[in-house]
């Protein structure tokens, strides 16, 4: 028996460009949902980054695979025509341009509800839909910056560092995500419809839930630690032998359990290791005491002798670690798809597993305009109006 995924029969417009919508229609897509990326007649601009051959790369197929593929111009009559006729059969649309575009269109929300008014329409941008800054685009490096999170990642005293993936567009995307799923529940209840706005910068304010928490309880401004946490110590990297381990003692149980374990129970008299948060306030002198030991041992070594105390720890690894990492390959983290033009390519896996639906990831991301003529014969065109009238 064919396994039934959990959004047969819904039909996504995907008429978002490289990260956040795309990113967010992929999980609507490996979720089982009909997804047709709608891309201008040059293409979804991730097509020609590095490693690209043609109009296809790695990075487009990493956050498209699954879905089928039409170029439609927007700035046509004939492309506006086409995508209403085919909102006729849509349940959500996702959109990711600067404010103003799709209305400029004819195409935004307030345009379409009428007519759609089960319609559930997504913005994703840079700043919101409202705003001083509304109109300015959308760009991950600049929506760290402008949300915090720069500010608070990487060394102290170093030049700032954003976060090493593009958090506020995934971000986004995830938050745009549920936004959607919640409102698909709220249109079986109603059957309406709704408008959802979401950005980058709100995601990464979103996301500073510690940061903020330290802000607004202390008035003081969080600064960079590292890989320090805000509010437990010791909790993060530590230099060993041969390089670097996580920890995690998060709790004045684990606590003792490591200063047992490096041979100070002591230390958890000392007054200045009491508590959490005076560990926090004196996490340098905690630390360098911590390093003087494991600095004699291995990563190896520590790791095994902090699991076998029940203390969290663990590798950093670099991609290829993690990639052969027994647990991560375990969960299916790893999914392979024929792609016709890239040939065998390999990305990450669903990062969810639902026992009755199980997300699905086995068609790779479309080719240039592969599904025009397809897509736009089901909205009732004729080969001859689709040959006349739009891109092959």
């Amino acid at each position: 028996m064919t396994t039934r995924t959990a959004l047969e029969g819904i039909r996504v417009l995907d008429v978002t460009q490289v990260m956040a919508g795309p990113f967010c229609a992929m999980q609507l897509c490996d979720m089982g949902a009909d997804v047709i990326k709608v891309e201008p007649p040059a293409g979804d601009a991730t097509r020609r980054m590095a490693g690209a051959r043609g109009t296809d790369s790695p990075g487009f197929n990493a956050v498209n695979r699954g879905k089928r593929g039409i170029v439609l111009d927007l700035k046509s009559a004939a492309g506006q025509e086409a995508f209403r006729r085919l909102l006729s059969r849509t349940d959500i649309l996702i959109e990711n341009y600067r404010p103003g575009v799709m209305r400029g269109f004819g195409l935004d929300y307030a345009s379409l509800a009428d007519e759609h008014p089960a319609l559930i329409y997504a913005s994703i941008s840079g700043y919101g839909q409202t705003g001083p800054d509304a109109g300015k685009g959308g760009f991950d490096l600049i929506a760290q910056g402008v949300s915090g999170l720069m500010s608070v990642t990487g060394e102290p005293g170093r030049p700032p560092a954003k976060v090493g993936v593009p958090l506020t567009d995934l971000g986004a995307a995830l938050f745009a995500l549920s936004a959607v799923l919640a409102a698909l529940h709220h249109r079986t209840r109603t059957g309406a419809g709704q408008y959802i706005d979401t950005s980058l910068v709100e995601a990464g304010v979103a996301l500073s839930v510690w940061e903020s928490a330290q802000y607004f309880s202390e008035g003081t401004i969080p600064e960079a630690l590292g890989s320090a946490h805000r509010m437990w110590a010791p909790y993060q990297a530590i230099r060993c032998a041969d390089g670097y381990v996580t920890l995690g003692s998060a709790n004045d149980r684990l606590f003792r359990r490591l200063c047992a374990l490096l041979d100070h129970p002591e230390w958890t008299e000392e007054p200045e290791f009491a508590n959490d948060t005076l560990r926090v306030r004196h996490r340098a002198a905690l630390i360098d005491r911590i390093e003087r030991i494991t600095a004699e041992g291995t990563r190896d070594h520590w790791i095994a002798r902090f699991e076998a105390a029940g203390i969290p720890c663990g590798p950093i690894n670099n991609y290829e670690e993690v990639y052969a990492d027994p647990q991560v390959r375990a969960r299916g983290m790893i999914v392979e798809v024929e792609h016709p033009a890239l040939g065998r390519v390999r990305m990450p896996g669903p990062p969810v597993k639902m026992s009755a639906t199980p997300p699905v990831a086995s068609r790779p991301a479309p080719l240039l305009g592969q599904h025009t003529r397809e897509v736009l014969r089901e909205a009732g065109y004729s080969d001859a109006e689709i040959s006349e009238r739009f891109a092959s």
